[in-house]
């Protein structure tokens, strides 16, 4: 036999292979839960068989058996390899979800950067925004999203929404950034245009504020939602309590939260 080829563990686990072993995943600090399913899932493929596993959305404290199975000792060593990740980065999202949701106040907080996101992890991150209360979309209501680079192409601010009102009923939100004229500018154009959200996508404030100001002053601020984002951190929700915004989108502070830390213990010999 060329051991070579063997998988190490094979050779390592010889004296034990047929002896089963408990373990379990415990969670090391607060959190909220996501990944549940995938875990069990991988598990299951692996050959573990479990007796406890939280469900989707579970309320974690440092210390929380967040799962509890059994296997021999090569699932135990491949379920150590692949189910924690699983779980500890789809759980840290879902942490930073739930923090801003708490933070968000008045403001409604949402993060739609989980479709920039390569494909294979796309819906596991928007289910983890989701469980940690987040809306996805800018609204509830069917919208058509018109980025930078549609009303590059399109022409300018008013040909763009023209564009959009032709394809039928649907919230109209539209990214401003001031690129060929001032940003309030901007705004009056897209409101008088027929927009109902104007994204405020440059992450400054004083650019929020004067397109708030304009829009005050020429008596259409009721007329549309102002949201706000550009590398808008949890933190500064607390700030935003106070400014003229109705929607901030955060990205890079949910999506890239860091990974809840967990471990998996084998806990006892069957």
């Amino acid at each position: 036999m060329d051991r070579s080829t063997i998988d190490i563990r094979d050779l390592l686990f010889e004296g034990i292979r047929g002896v089963r072993f408990s373990a379990h995943i415990v969670a090391h600090h607060d959190g909220v839960l996501s990944g549940s399913a995938s875990l069990r899932e991988r598990g299951e493929e692996i050959g573990v068989s479990f007796s406890t596993l939280l469900s989707e959305g579970a309320q974690l404290q440092s210390g929380t058996v967040i799962a509890e199975f059994t296997g021999l000792p090569k699932e135990m060593a491949l379920c150590e390899e692949s189910l924690i990740g699983l779980a500890a980065k789809y759980s840290g999202v879902a942490s930073a979800a739930a923090k801003a949701y708490k933070a968000a106040g008045r403001i409604r907080v949402v993060c739609g950067a989980w479709k920039k996101m390569p494909g294979e992890s796309k819906q596991a991150l928007r289910r983890a925004i989701t469980t940690g209360g987040m809306p996805t979309r800018l609204v509830d209501q069917n919208f058509v999203y018109l980025d930078k680079n549609y009303v590059r192409m399109l022409g300018g601010i008013r040909p763009t929404l023209a564009a959009a009102r032709s394809i039928g009923e649907r919230v109209l939100a539209i990214q401003i950034r001031g690129e060929t004229v001032p940003i309030a500018d901007e705004a009056l154009a897209a409101a008088d245009s027929g927009a109902d959200v104007l994204m405020v996508d440059t992450g400054r404030l004083a650019d929020a504020r004067g397109v708030s100001s304009a829009l005050h002053a020429h008596g259409v601020r009721t007329q549309v939602s102002v949201a706000f984002a550009g590398g808008i951190h949890i933190e500064d929700l607390r700030q935003l309590q106070d400014e003229d915004i109705d929607i901030v989108d955060i990205g890079r502070a949910v999506i890239d939260a860091p990974l809840l830390d967990m471990s998996m213990d084998v806990t006892g010999r069957i």
